[in-house]
């Protein structure tokens, strides 16, 4: 079972960049009318979403201004940190790794490790579980997870299942070993017989892009899509998220003896409305201990918690000790819970670019 401990590692800061461009889902034509398209805000919670459009950016620039303003609200010096992590699946190239890139571009020190992980929505939270695994023996002191996606360039603008549920966005979160803290603890899961109820069929070394790749086709009425552009298939996920993310939150609470009123939060990946509130009731959690950036930014996979927690805790937490539960879920299929305490982390204002 993959539960772990990662002790002698405390949380420092969490940071997060958008994109200014701002697409809003009741103005959207392929949602319909402005009924339908209202009704679709209500039941998935996402009204507005940020979009790379027409920039150019890659999710390695949206994470590099968020990890640029973290160091510099830390007042790290960047040849003390020992190791990143960078965590998408809209790498910058096939090869060379981001990381390696990111490295550079950010200054780190040449004996810095550096590691790409392929991962979407459970991303961050993997990305935790590795980087805090690597520094809590002490031998490396500093660390930057920068975990993001930039899924919209991705998704065909002609097909509704996938276009107005996703938004970009990058983060940053600082850890540190500190001698005697509790750290964090895992749960953590895979369930690779659903690979294909996310994917993206043509582009990578099984299936090579072939002219047909390009070709569009009509997926249901109205609904047009080529291989190259992500596949979603909503009831399997539907079912996968309410039935693995409780589980999961509970075997982390049950092996760690950790009480429910002992959280001050539960953030969730922000997949959609209906399906994270189906996940809260099941675990009999008050609205008001799950917050929701859902309606400001729309699902940013693998971004989506750090973001949620900058967006709507962001005074709780600067100042403040806080109990936290997180949980993401989604394509793999993959999941992962995570308990820490956050203590006057830094939380620098969201950065647009």
């Amino acid at each position: 079972m993959a539960i772990l401990h990662t002790k002698n590692i405390k949380i420092k800061g969490m940071s997060a960049c958008v994109p200014t461009h701002i697409e809003d889902n009741k103005k959207l034509s392929l949602l319909g009318s402005v009924e339908e398209a209202q009704r679709f805000v209500d039941v998935t919670g996402i009204e507005y979403r940020r979009m790379v459009k027409d920039t150019g950016f890659c999710t390695s620039d949206l994470c590099f201004h968020a990890a640029e303003k973290l160091i510099a609200e830390l007042n790290w010096a960047k040849e003390e940190i020992d190791c990143l992590i960078f965590v998408t699946q809209t790498p910058d190239y096939i090869l060379p790794a981001t990381s390696c890139i990111l490295q550079h571009r950010l200054g780190l020190p040449i004996d810095c490790y550096s590691m790409d992980i392929s991962l979407g929505c459970s991303g961050w939270v993997y990305g935790l579980s590795t980087i805090s695994a690597l520094l809590s023996s002490g031998t490396m002191k500093k660390g930057l997870l920068l975990v993001g996606d930039t899924t919209t360039v991705t998704k065909s603008d002609r097909d509704k299942s996938t276009y107005p549920l996703f938004g970009d966005a990058g983060t940053a979160t600082a850890l540190e070993f500190v001698e005697g803290e509790d750290g964090i603890k895992f749960q953590l899961g895979t369930d690779g017989k659903g690979f294909e109820s996310i994917i993206i069929p043509d582009g990578g070394f099984r299936n090579f892009p072939t002219q047909s790749s390009f070709e569009f086709a009509e997926i249901e009425q109205g609904q047009y899509r080529n291989r190259l552009q992500s596949i979603l298939d909503g009831p399997s996920v539907f079912t996968f998220g309410i039935t693995k993310a409780p589980r999961s939150v509970n075997t982390l609470l049950e092996t760690f003896g950790i009480e429910k009123e002992q959280v001050d939060y539960f953030v969730f990946h922000q997949a959609n409305k209906m399906m994270n509130e189906k996940i809260r009731t099941k675990l009999k959690i008050e609205p008001e201990k799950v917050p929701y950036s859902l309606g400001k930014y729309g699902n940013t996979s693998s971004a989506s918690i750090p973001l949620t927690m900058i967006s709507e805790l962001k005074k709780q937490l600067e100042g403040h000790t806080k109990q936290i539960v997180v949980c993401a879920f989604g394509v793999g299929l993959s999941w992962a819970s995570a308990s820490f305490e956050l203590d006057n982390v830094v939380c620098p204002p969201i950065v647009e670019v």
